[in-house]
């Protein structure tokens, strides 16, 4: 009986380790994908794309970013052609780069060029 309470025991602490762990390796997401108004003049997407790219020199809270344009040959992006991507260690932080003063520009920055805008974020999983 000593015996399987010591092993249970060990098995929940192994657990709880675990899952602790792999809680501290996930890492939050927050995607933004933007489509832009038919006409929408290259020298302004790439303005909106230099400034996103220069909020991670800005906001220390951003641990990682990158872009990209959408080539998907499925055609079910709904118009939308470019995804940014911005990686945070916790909600506190994801809220707070919504209220920095330099994202705040960088939405001024937007109006009025983007015709599409779709937001997700998520807690990465493995």
């Amino acid at each position: 009986m000593k015996k399987l309470l010591l092993l249970t025991l060990i098995l929940i602490s192994s657990y709880t380790v675990n899952a602790q762990q792999n809680k501290q390796k996930q890492v939050l997401r927050h995607v933004v994908m933007f489509g832009w108004k038919p006409g929408t003049d290259a020298a302004a997407i790439d303005k909106v794309v230099t400034a996103f790219g220069n909020l991670e020199h800005k906001i220390k809270l951003i641990k990682a970013y990158e872009w990209g344009i959408n080539n998907s040959p499925e055609n079910l992006n709904n118009g939308l052609t470019h995804c940014f991507t911005l990686t945070f260690n916790s909600e506190a932080d994801r809220d707070a780069y919504l209220i920095h003063p330099d994202h705040k520009a960088f939405v001024a920055v937007l109006s009025p060029a983007p015709d599409k805008v779709t937001v997700v974020d998520y807690w990465t999983n493995k």
